[in-house]
């Protein structure tokens, strides 16, 4: 894996890739976006939901945060349910949502102590984790309504979300545009391209924080899906979940994934570092490094319904977070308590605190510079 690769690809569009298609007859005609109310912020911001439908698949996406608040896809009967956690309503998401669905951002996971030093100036940005900065700070891009314009390219439908982050957001240097498109391919697929420019240097790293479970939203545990990661090294943390900067092997821990196992196989040996994230929250080293295509990374399937999960990036690494925090005092949109372990995370993404470790892949971009990342979610059962 080439470690010396930088966040940025200049010039070149991101690429797709082929996906399994769906056992569903794809639809004569592509049906628009359709965009409905969903609220209104207490400062009287209106909040709008779109409906997407392709291919077998049925994306609803909020203007609030960029959140995919259902998708549904069909189990090996045909049976659609949603396989994503979330809420009914805007209220919920506003006062107590874990990240259910959002777009992450100006810098997804963990910034050691909020601070770094870029072009030897120390910037301290938004500290809401303990002493460090999650996804972006107290009033990160999950947290912000997004200009959203819906659009039908071909056989693809799908939406353009923007939003601006101005200098010193959050502390973050630099006025940053955004762009973001989710899109539903005739395949059922949901692509994610993220872009981004700057007018000054500044750290970014965009992710999704959709919290699966395949068997559908209000069935349990996802400890008997079936994961598989194409990553023989992982960033151990320490009791803060802040890499320590090595690039550990994952063979003979709780964390190789390289061949299928279910995800509640080891997900309660005594290990040090399971104990730092009460389970499974770190980062794996992606054995294909950063590409200019997405590639296959990781393969999530429900036995029990047969639907199959298929993601590909261009992203270096994969956040695993099996849900450990949700600890029942959130009710979810299919009217049940979530507990530990009812949804899991597969957040495509550049390292955890890159802006202090030069070892690695860089999370810089300068002015003149688009940074670009794109992620391919693949459904079939």
């Amino acid at each position: 894996m080439d470690m010396s690769r930088r966040t940025v690809i200049v010039g070149a569009a991101a690429a797709g890739v082929t996906a399994a298609t769906l056992g569903t007859a794809h639809a004569a005609e592509v049906r628009k976006p359709v965009r409905t109310p969903f609220g209104t912020l207490a400062d009287g911001t209106r909040v709008h939901r779109w409906t997407l439908e392709n291919g077998g698949t049925r994306l609803k996406v909020l203007s609030y945060g960029g959140i995919v608040q259902s998708l549904e896809v069909p189990d090996r009967r045909g049976r659609h349910t949603n396989v994503s956690l979330g809420f009914d309503t805007l209220e919920d998401y506003v006062s107590s949502s874990p990240y259910f669905g959002a777009l992450i951002g100006r810098y997804g996971n963990r910034i050691a102590k909020g601070r770094f030093t870029l072009d030897g100036r120390t910037h301290q940005v938004s500290v809401n984790d303990g002493e460090n900065t999650l996804h972006g700070g107290a009033q990160g891009f999950d947290k912000r309504v997004w200009d959203v314009e819906p659009f039908t390219k071909g056989s693809d439908v799908g939406l353009h979300l923007y939003y601006t982050s101005v200098d010193g957001e959050m502390g973050y240097p630099g006025t940053l545009r955004t762009k973001v498109t989710y899109t539903l391919t005739r395949d059922g697929d949901w692509r994610i391209d993220y872009e981004a420019t700057t007018d000054r240097a500044t750290v970014v790293n965009l992710t999704s924080h959709v919290y699966w479970n395949l068997a559908g939203e209000s069935s349990g545990t996802v400890y008997d899906h079936e994961l598989s990661i194409a990553a023989s090294r992982y960033t151990p943390v320490d009791a803060g979940l802040i890499p320590t900067g090595e690039l550990a092997k994952v063979a003979g821990t709780p964390f190789d994934f390289r061949r299928a196992k279910t995800v509640g196989e080891d997900i309660r040996v005594a290990h040090p570092q399971l104990l730092h994230g009460k389970g499974l929250d770190h980062n794996w080293v992606l054995d294909k490094g950063i590409t200019s295509r997405p590639g296959h990374i990781a393969t999530l399937r429900d036995p029990s319904s047969g639907r199959t999960l298929r993601i590909a990036t261009t992203e270096p690494g994969l956040q695993f977070y099996s849900g450990n925090f949700l600890d029942g005092s959130l009710v979810g949109s299919g009217g049940t308590v979530y507990r530990q372990g009812d949804g899991l995370c597969l957040e495509t993404q550049h390292y955890p605190d890159s802006p202090n470790h030069p070892s690695f892949p860089s999370t810089v971009l300068r002015p003149g510079q688009t940074y670009r990342s794109t992620t391919v979610h693949s459904f079939s059962a």
